[in-house]
C-alpha cells in the first residue's frame, strides 16, 4: 500500500524548520537512518550534556594517562620513547619486584573497593546493554586509578578501560544533573565511553564508531551525530596534555600487492579461528577470576609469573603498544613473533583471572599485529615481495575487528592509530570480514560480551 502523501512525516521529533515536502512529495524519513530520534530525543538539554561529557572525557583521559606515566616513571624510570626498552634495561629483580608490588597494590585496593562499594556499578558495558546506564562516579574513579597504576608497573592490560569507564561515568553523572530520560542517559553514557577511548588514542572517528557499533549497536543518525560530537570534543580537549599525532608513529604507507591480497584471505580464516579461542579464554577467566580474600595471593602470584616470563620477553609488560609498533615497522624475528603472539593473550588472561581490572583492546591489537607478522614471515617464503609490516597491519585490523565483533570500528581504529594503511585497505577489509564472520557464525561472543558478570536471577 503506498504511503500517504500527507505531511505527517514532517512532524517528526525534532521537527524540521521547513514544513513542506520537496516537489516529489516523498518523505525524508524514507531514508532509514534519519527517522525520528526515538526514545533518546536530541533536545537542547541533551546537547548541552554531550558537550560537557566530551570535555570531561578528554580531561579524565589526560588524568588517567598522567597517572599511567607517573607509574611507568617510578617503576622503570620511563619518561619517553619505548616503554619496552625501559623495561628491558631494568634488571630481572626490578621487573619481578615491580609486578609483585603491582599485584599487592591491586589486590588490596580492589578488595577494599569491591567490598565497601559493592552496591555501586562500575561496568560500563553492562550498564549500557542491560541496565539504565547508571555508573558510580567514585567506584569508577577508584577502579580506574588503580588500573592505570598497575598497568604502568607492568601488568598486561589495556590502558583504555579507565578513560572509557570515566567517560561513561561522566555521562551518567551529567544525565542526572540535566534530568535526562533513561534512554538519553544510556546514549550519553555510550558516547562518553567511546569519547574516553578516542581521547587517549587520538582516534575521534574510531571512538565514535566504537560508540555506535559496540556500545550502542546502532548507526542511526541520532546515535552517530552525538557520538561524533562527543569524541571530537574529547579528543581536542585531551590535546592539552596528550600528543595530537598518531599513536603508532612513522608507520610506512605500505603498497598493495597481489601477495598480500591472497595472504589476507588465508590469514582471515586463521585469525578468526584463533579469535574464537581468545574470546572464550577471556570469558572463562573473567567468570573464574579471583575474588574476595583470594585476591591477596592470586594477584601477586599471577603478576610474579608474568614477571618471570618477562625475563626473556620484556615486550609482554604493559599493554603491548611497543610490541605492536615494532611489528607494524616490520621488525622481529620469526621466533620472537611466534613467542609474542602465543604468550600475550595468555599473560593477559592470567592477569584478568587474578582479579585485576583493565582493558583488552590494546593487548589483542598487539596480538593481531605480531600474529600477522608471524604468518606473513612464513608466507614470504612462498610468495616474496610484500613488506613484513603490511602483514602486521592487516593482522591487527582483522584480530581487533573479530574479537570486538565490530569490523568497521576495528578497521577505522587501525587506520587512525597508524595514520597509514589506506593503500592496503582492501586486504585489511578482506581479512577483517572473514575473521569477524567466522567468530559470529561459530560463537558470536566478543571480548566485551564474554566479560559480562553473571546476571543474578531473582527466585520465583
Amino acid at each position: 500500500m503506498p504511503k500517504s502523501s500527507g505531511d505527517s512525516e514532517r512532524q517528526r521529533v525534532p521537527q524540521p524548520l521547513i514544513k513542506r515536502r520537496i516537489a516529489s512529495g516523498r518523505g525524508a524519513m524514507e531514508q532509514p537512518n534519519v527517522t525520528h530520534d526515538g526514545d533518546a530525543r536530541l533536545t537542547p538539554k541533551f546537547w548541552m550534556a554531550v558537550v560537557v561529557t566530551g570535555v570531561a572525557a578528554g580531561l579524565f583521559g589526560d588524568l588517567m594517562m598522567w597517572v599511567l606515566s607517573l607509574a611507568e616513571r617510578v617503576a622503570f624510570n620511563y619518561r619517553s620513547g619505548s616503554y619496552e626498552a625501559a623495561v628491558a634495561a631494568s634488571s630481572d629483580a626490578r621487573r619481578v619486584t615491580s609486578l609483585v608490588l603491582a599485584g599487592v597494590i591491586g589486590a588490596v585496593s580492589w578488595y577494599l573497593i569491591r567490598r565497601y562499594l559493592k552496591g555501586e556499578h562500575a561496568e560500563i558495558d553492562d550498564a549500557i546493554w542491560s541496565g539504565d546506564g547508571d555508573l558510580s562516579p567514585r567506584r569508577s574513579l577508584l577502579t580506574s586509578l588503580v588500573s592505570e597504576v598497575v598497568i604502568g608497573m607492568g601488568a598486561s592490560l589495556g590502558r583504555e578501560a579507565a578513560p572509557k569507564l570515566m567517560g561513561g561515568a561522566s555521562g551518567s553523572v551529567l544525565a542526572r544533573w540535566f534530568n535526562l530520560t533513561p534512554a538519553q542517559k544510556r546514549l550519553l553514557v555510550a558516547c562518553g565511553g567511546g569519547a574516553g577511548l578516542a581521547a587517549v588514542y587520538n582516534v575521534p572517528f574510531g571512538g565514535a564508531l566504537f560508540t555506535a557499533e559496540v556500545l550502542f549497536g546502532s548507526f542511526a543518525l541520532p546515535v552517530v551525530f552525538p557520538a561524533l560530537a562527543t569524541s571530537l570534543i574529547a579528543t581536542a580537549v585531551a590535546w592539552i596534555y596528550l600528543p595530537s599525532g598518531a599513536t603508532y608513529a612513522d608507520i610506512p604507507n605500505y603498497r598493495f600487492s597481489a601477495s598480500l591480497m591472497v595472504w589476507s584471505l588465508v590469514a582471515g580464516v586463521v585469525i578468526g579461528l584463533l579469535a574464537i579461542f581468545y574470546v572464550r579464554l577471556i570469558g572463562w577467566v573473567s567468570f573464574h577470576r579471583a575474588q574476595g580474600v583470594h585476591l591477596f595471593w592470586a594477584m601477586p602470584a599471577s603478576f610474579a609469573v608474568v614477571g618471570v616470563i618477562g625475563f626473556q620477553y620484556p615486550e609482554l609488560f604493559g599493554n603491548g603498544k611497543d610490541m605492536a609498533h615494532e611489528a607494524f615497522l616490520g621488525a622481529g624475528s620469526l621466533g620472537l613473533l611466534f613467542a609474542l603472539f602465543a604468550l600475550k593473550p595468555l599473560v593477559t588472561a592470567l592477569t584478568i583471572g587474578s582479579g585485576a581490572a583493565g582493558g583488552v583492546f590494546t593487548p589483542f591489537l598487539a596480538t593481531g599485529a605480531v600474529l600477522g607478522g608471524f604468518l606473513g614471515a612464513l608466507w614470504l617464503h612462498l610468495w616474496p615481495g610484500a613488506p613484513l609490516g603490511a602483514f602486521a597491519v592487516v593482522g591487527a585490523a582483522a584480530m581487533i575487528g573479530a574479537v570486538m565483533q565490530a569490523p568497521l570500528a576495528g578497521l577505522v581504529l587501525v587506520l587512525e592509530l597508524t595514520h597509514g594503511g589506506f593503500n592496503i585497505a582492501v586486504p585489511m577489509m578482506a581479512a577483517t570480514v572473514i575473521a569477524t564472520f567466522l567468530v559470529r557464525q561459530v560463537d558470536g561472543y566478543s571480548i566485551y560480551s564474554a566479560r559480562l558478570p553473571r546476571r543474578e536471577v531473582e527466585p520465583t
